[in-house]
């Protein structure tokens, strides 16, 4: 059944692309008092869905033990994370052992949306750390989506659409969206950043899974969306690959974890073939 959501998925997007564009809509030009009304609006909608979504404080274990014993066990299950960070610091690889060790531990099946990655290529690196998502894809376990970012703002205006089917066929239980920088680059307007985001957050409360969010922003100060993002997470973990004295390091730090005491302190990471592995004692001074 989900197979064949997946494939009426694809040949959905293959239809749009041959679809004409229609003509952009006029944007009217808003009054700084009409502004100041949507921005009133979008500040008494942001702490509503922070105390709704998550599942009576359950934890769902990440899989990384390491990582599990720092915050008190794993996420909180239907929860929302953001794990921030530049290119090759690691957080497709953080991404995937989350989901692969929710099915193959926990039996929670897992999905995967992302903007960038090609699947065949995507299958064969995470093929090289020793994770068989074809073999996974078979079982039923795990769901491959490649998406533009277009198609997601679309997907907000819409409640969710085929995506909400997959979930609900497939049993679905850990999600993860790589990345969001790329859908915060559609909108200029600050405004409608935030209110896009917020609508990104409700949709996905809605879907009843644990979320990760991968972000290519690791300031969280440049972007309204960012900004929305540090206060509407349950949880922000960064992931660095610093050059320091003509050596590259990575390092993770764990900045939010919403009703949890953390550690405060940068840690070293490696990753290996089945994974990211962290040192919590080996501590990194960039």
């Amino acid at each position: 059944m989900v197979r064949d959501l997946v494939r009426g998925f694809l040949k959905g997007k293959s239809a749009q692309r041959k679809k004409k564009k229609r003509a952009p809509k006029k944007i009217r030009k808003e009054t700084k008092h009409h502004g100041s009304h949507r921005w009133h609006t979008l500040l008494k909608r942001t702490p509503h869905r922070t105390s709704s979504h998550r599942k009576n404080g359950e934890i769902a274990p990440t899989g990384n033990k390491e990582l599990d014993a720092l915050i008190g066990g794993g996420l909180v299950r239907n929860s929302i994370n953001l794990i921030a960070g530049g290119p090759g610091t690691g957080k497709t690889i953080f991404s995937v052992q989350f989901l692969v060790e929710g099915i193959l531990r926990y039996h929670e099946n897992g999905l995967y949306l992302t903007f960038e990655e090609n699947k065949e290529k995507f299958y064969k690196d995470m093929l090289s750390l020793g994770w068989d998502l074809a073999k996974l894809e078979e079982q039923g376990k795990f769901v491959f989506l490649e998406y533009k970012p277009e198609q997601v703002k679309n997907l907000i205006e819409r409640g969710g659409g085929i995506i909400e089917d997959i979930i609900r066929e497939g049993n679905i239980k850990r999600i993860v969206i790589d990345s969001i920088t790329s859908f915060a680059l559609l909108y200029e307007d600050a405004l409608e950043k935030k209110e896009s985001a917020l609508n990104l957050f409700e949709m996905i409360g809605r879907w009843g899974c644990t979320a990760l969010l991968c972000s290519q922003d690791t300031s969280l100060n440049d972007d309204l969306v960012i900004a929305a993002l540090e206060f509407e997470v349950d949880s922000i973990i960064l992931l660095y690959n610093i050059k320091h004295r003509g050596r590259r390091k990575r390092a993770i730090e764990i900045l939010k974890m919403r009703g949890k005491e953390i550690p405060n302190k940068t840690m070293r990471i490696k990753i290996y073939k089945g994974g990211v592995k962290i040192y919590p004692d080996k501590i990194v001074d960039f």
